[in-house]
């Protein structure tokens, strides 16, 4: 069974105009949400083998905290950082095992999660998870199907 959780972001903040985009930290809330989600992931009997995370601050210390809760350490792959949709999956189906969680950004986000659910995800908000599985171990027929279930949970 192929396995994909998409997980935007937590929440950052907007604070100092003179911090880089990538710089952003996550506020209050999204260090709030981040492991409550992590944690309910976790709970879910979800499994994974890899989670790889933009290189931005936010989507570092979002995935910190789903790797923690996953007992998984965290991949940093910069090439996520602003990633368009079909970026993402590539750069999961590349990792050439059968879970993976991808910490990343919008818009790919929600572009990616709204295809693979056939339109049933119209948005990923900070901190949403969505769950993707298939019936087969193979990503390159994975990438090319609909998944026989899609969930999302929202902060």
């Amino acid at each position: 069974m192929t396995t994909l959780v998409l997980v935007r972001h937590a929440k950052s903040d907007w604070g100092s105009p003179q911090l880089a985009d990538h710089d952003r930290p996550l506020n209050a809330r999204g260090m709030r949400d981040a492991p409550v989600q992590a944690r309910r992931l976790a709970e879910s009997g979800v499994r994974v083998d890899a989670v790889l995370s933009s290189t931005a601050l936010r989507a570092q210390t979002t995935a910190s905290f789903f790797g923690a809760a996953l007992g998984l350490d965290v991949e940093l792959d910069p090439e996520l950082y602003g990633a368009p949709a079909g970026l993402l999956l590539e750069s999961a189906a590349a990792r050439g095992v059968e879970g993976v969680l991808v910490v990343a950004h919008d818009p790919g986000m929600t572009i990616l999660a709204d295809r693979l659910s056939d339109g049933a995800i119209g948005r990923m908000p900070t901190c949403a998870v969505a769950t993707f599985r298939w019936d087969t171990d193979d990503w390159a027929v994975a990438t090319s199907l609909t998944p026989d279930a899609a969930t999302v949970a929202l902060p």
